[in-house]
């Protein structure tokens, strides 16, 4: 009995590990300065972190589940999020939109979200000007504020959808996570 014990405590704490390898698990510290910056990279750690727990945990039959026959399912809602993962971070090299995504696991997916965001979030951190940083598709070229209204609060919406979906499949939000604080209690 002791050693199952064991066995089953060295698996939570590999599983931590694992987790916590990711971004997001808890959102990072937060700027001493309120810059245009500071304040778009706290809102793309703010998505990072309801991504990182709206898809904590997912099963085949959460990423199967959709609620009509006309939406999506979580998996392919997770596949627009990561496209829209792709345009933020992309905006914020300043590179054009259009690539498309190889085959990826859900795993991957997840992962892939989650480092874009990161990746974004970093760049965009320390900037007090953000007129620079433009949307690219094709010719066209749209300002930053396109990015704020578009991509990273579609991407907000669709990770309450998640959300709702994983409920509505018997697999709620764990428990203890607080997107008010952004931390997680133990």
């Amino acid at each position: 009995m002791k050693s199952i014990i064991s066995l089953m405590l060295l698996f939570t704490m590999i599983h931590q590990v694992n987790s916590q390898e990711l971004p997001y698990y808890e959102i990072p510290e937060n700027s001493e300065s309120y810059t245009a910056g500071a304040v778009a990279s706290r809102m793309i750690d703010g998505l990072g972190f309801r991504f990182y727990w709206a898809s904590e945990g997912l099963t085949q039959k959460d990423l199967d589940f959709k609620p009509t026959p006309e939406s999506r399912t979580s998996g392919e809602t997770i596949d627009h999020i990561l496209g829209l993962s792709q345009v933020i971070l992309n905006t914020a090299e300043n590179k054009p939109n259009g690539g498309k995504q190889p085959e990826m696991s859900f795993k991957e997916k997840r992962a892939k979200i989650l480092n874009n965001l990161k990746k974004a979030s970093d760049i965009l951190k320390d900037k007090s000007d953000l007129s620079e940083f433009k949307i690219i598709f094709g010719d066209k070229k749209y300002p930053f504020w396109n990015a704020i209204n578009g991509p990273i609060a579609d991407a907000l919406w669709h990770c309450g959808q998640i959300v709702s979906f994983r409920r509505s499949s018997g697999n709620p939000f764990p428990k203890g996570v607080s997107v008010f604080t952004g931390k997680v209690r133990k």
